[in-house]
This record gives C-alpha cells, structure tokens and sequence, in this order.
C-alpha cells in the first residue's frame, strides 16, 4: 500500500522539486512556487506490475525510452522520466530513510544525465571564490577530506553527486546539491566528533548526515579542478597531474551512474562536455596512504598547490 504524505517544495541541485516524500536534507523553498516553475516532481505510485513488464526483469536496470526503472530489493521500485518526473513505489515496511538514499543518489543522477548536466561522483568544495570536486571510488575518502576543508573554513558546494553544467560560453560550473554531508563513524572521531547528536544516513549503519547549511554555498560556482583520490597501502601523500586521454578516461570513470550511458545514448554527450571541462580545468590524482588519517595533510598540500599554481607545471607534489 502506497502511504499518503504531504507534498513539500525543495530546491536542490539547480532545481525547484515538488516531492510527496518529505525530504528533510534538502532546503524547503520558502513560499509556494508558481507550477511552471516546477522542474522535477517526485509521486508516490504503485509500480510492481509495471516493473515485471520489462523487459530486463532479471536486472536492477530497466531503460526504455525517455525512462529509466531501477529495482532496490527490500526497499522500492523508481521510475525516472524525461529529467522531470520521479515516480516512487516503496516496498512494505520499507523505512523512509532506505527509499530517499536512492531517491538523492541514483535518481537524481538519472535526472541530471537526463537533462545533460555532468553527475560526478564526489564531493566539492569552494575556495578562494572557486569550485574544487574531488572525486573517486566509494571508500576513498571524498567526504573526508571535503569535511576537512570546511573545518578549516571553506564551504561545500556538493556532497555524493556533484552536478556539473556549462555556461553559454562552454566554461564549467558546479551547481549546488543540498546542505549535507556524509561521513563513517571513524571520520566523525577523527575529527574528535560525536555521532550522538547525528541521524544515520539508514539504520544500523555507521554513517551519519551531518548538516552544513552555515558552510553551504548557495550559487552557482566556476569548476577550477578536479582531484581524483586514490588509496594506496603507504608512501607519501602526492598530487600528480592527470595528462593526455587518460583525463576522459578519469571522468568517465567517475560519472555518476556511468554503466547508464550507453544504454542511455548519452555517450556522445559525455564525450563533448567532458572535452570542455578539459579544456578549461586541471585534473590531478591525489594518492594517499591508508595506514594514517591523511585529511588534513591533504587540505595543506592542495591549498599551497592551489596558491602556488605548482601543480599547472605538470610537476608531482608529495608530502611525506
């Protein structure tokens, strides 16, 4: 049985979203918004049938024109269409926290691919007036070190999936998501946190919403670079220009959803956007050793890169 809940109206990655699932990590807007200013509207609606119609049944993906079914066992069907309309079918006793993990993550990144805006996979920051994304695989440490630099001040400008746009000149800009932050428990006591005060992201689990909302940048923000951290078992810390074809193999490998894209016809797309955000922004590994907690090292390798403007010299830069 479908429940029945209020409708509310956020804004979040650029969007104005009428959602009859209440969504308390995103900021409300203010004052009732006229309906053709509406982009995106999340409804509650029965999808099972639909769903074993398909013709990918036996996958978690099914992706037909102009939509996209995807199957979380234990937890909802979604149907994604057109880059305005999220349809939400929760299983029973699904907890609400399960079903907007997925309606924040892989919805989301459906809707912007569907609406051609680049969904990396990461965490972004501003500083000096200028976006930084950090990126890489789950576990690297993204929302770490992001947290690292707001503590030292700077804002955040996205958490998970960092939605990238061009301008009408082709230059890129990061367009804010929503005021959150997710982090392990052992990042939380890296940074002498308390866990107590913080909603876990899903119950059972040891990773926590942290709010931001005094340290969330509210416009739109020039993307100057982007960091892609990878765990290795020791050595130094390192910052290493990312040169040549292996800059598009990077972003690829790191949009959002990436298996999507093909099925998607979206490939060309991600080719021609991907290329201008080479063009215009430097893309750099850091490598960073798991055997000691390297945040705040990092954001004092990054900052004198950053400053120093070391890094646009196709030199490596280490911390030991």
């Amino acid at each position: 049985m479908i429940p029945t809940l209020k409708t509310d109206h956020y804004k979040a990655f650029g969007l104005c979203i009428k959602s009859a699932i209440h969504l308390p990590e995103l900021q409300e807007v203010p004052s009732l918004p006229d309906p053709k200013d509406i982009d995106i509207v999340v409804e509650l609606e029965e999808l099972s049938e639909q769903w074993h119609e398909t013709l990918d049944t036996n996958r978690y993906f099914s992706v037909q024109e102009n939509a996209v079914l995807f199957h979380v066992p234990e937890t909802a069907i979604y149907r994604i269409e057109k880059g305005e309309k999220i349809t939400v079918s929760p299983f029973p006793e699904t907890h609400l926290d399960h079903t907007r993990l997925y309606l924040l993550g892989t919805c989301m990144g459906v809707i912007l691919m569907q609406r051609k805006i680049l969904p990396l996979h990461g965490s972004a920051v501003v500083i000096d007036g200028q976006a930084y994304a950090i990126i890489g695989d789950s576990g690297a440490g993204k929302s770490t070190l992001a947290y690292a630099f707001l503590k030292k001040g700077y804002q955040l400008i996205s958490d998970d999936v960092i939605p990238v746009n061009l301008s009408k000149d082709g230059i890129p800009f990061v367009t804010p998501a929503y005021p959150q932050q997710k982090l392990w428990e052992e990042s939380l006591q890296a940074f002498n946190m308390e866990s107590d005060d913080l909603r876990p992201i899903i119950e059972r689990e040891k990773k926590f919403a942290v709010p931001v909302d005094s340290q969330f940048a509210k416009q739109p923000i020039q993307l100057a670079g982007i960091y892609e951290l990878i765990k290795t078992s020791d050595g130094p810390l390192t910052v290493t220009p990312i040169t040549n074809l292996m800059r598009f193999q990077t972003l690829f490998n790191h949009t959002y959803r990436n298996f999507l894209l093909s099925r998607l016809g979206l490939m060309e797309w991600h080719f021609q956007i991907t290329a201008k955000i080479i063009q215009s922004t430097g893309l750099y590994q850091l490598r960073r050793p798991v055997n000691r907690f390297t945040a705040d090292d990092f954001t004092r390798l990054i900052l004198n890169t950053i400053s120093k403007r070391g890094i646009y010299d196709g030199c490596s830069n280490n911390l030991t």
